[in-house]
């Protein structure tokens, strides 16, 4: 039996890459939105055909097929497609769609303050309402502002693939990094 190194050469080699387009993506933040919105748009045209493919096949099956699957494949396939061949729309879109559901979250998580603040004490009950009243401002700063928006959506990519490529580097070096 041959010995093994405890390093990992595909975490690092996995590391170092990610945490290169992480950096990347703090220097160009309109790149990143755009990878994101062909990301979706892929992803669109992809479960639109499994509804199509559901559909025909449940239609084969049983003689009749449930029409929202379809009309919702369709209806996938054009988005994605639309995100595919102008990704410049899916960014507009991405930069509204993001405050918006910042904004919503945040009333949400207002919304349950009072089971918050029984089952957690006082103390996170302050800090979720602080924390999610600046939320609410920052989303509509957002919304007037799309370039803090396509700067925050960016930022939360980068820091997400900096972490996890600090995250395989350190599984690189460690015994969990081995090949078995």
């Amino acid at each position: 039996m041959k010995k093994r190194s405890a390093f990992g050469w595909g975490e690092l080699i996995l590391g170092v890459v990610l945490i290169v387009l992480g950096i990347l993506t703090f220097l160009f933040p309109s790149g990143t939105l755009t990878g994101v919105v062909f990301v979706y748009g892929i992803l669109a045209v992809i479960t639109g055909i499994a509804d199509i493919v559901f559909y025909v096949k449940v239609e084969q099956h049983t003689g009749f097929g449930p029409v929202v699957s379809l009309i919702t494949g369709i209806l996938g396939v054009i988005a994605g497609a639309l995100l595919l061949f102008h990704p410049v729309i899916g960014r507009w879109a991405l930069l509204i769609m993001f405050p918006l559901w910042f904004i919503f979250h945040c009333i949400s998580r207002l919304a349950h303050l009072p089971v918050i603040r029984a089952t957690a004490g006082e103390g996170y009950y302050y800090f979720t309402l602080v924390i999610n009243i600046l939320g609410l401002v920052l989303g509509f700063v957002m919304i007037f502002d799309p370039m803090l928006s396509m700067v925050s959506v960016s930022a939360l990519i980068g820091c997400y693939l900096i972490l996890t490529g600090i995250d395989h580097l350190v599984l690189a070096v460690s015994n969990l990094g081995m090949r078995r």
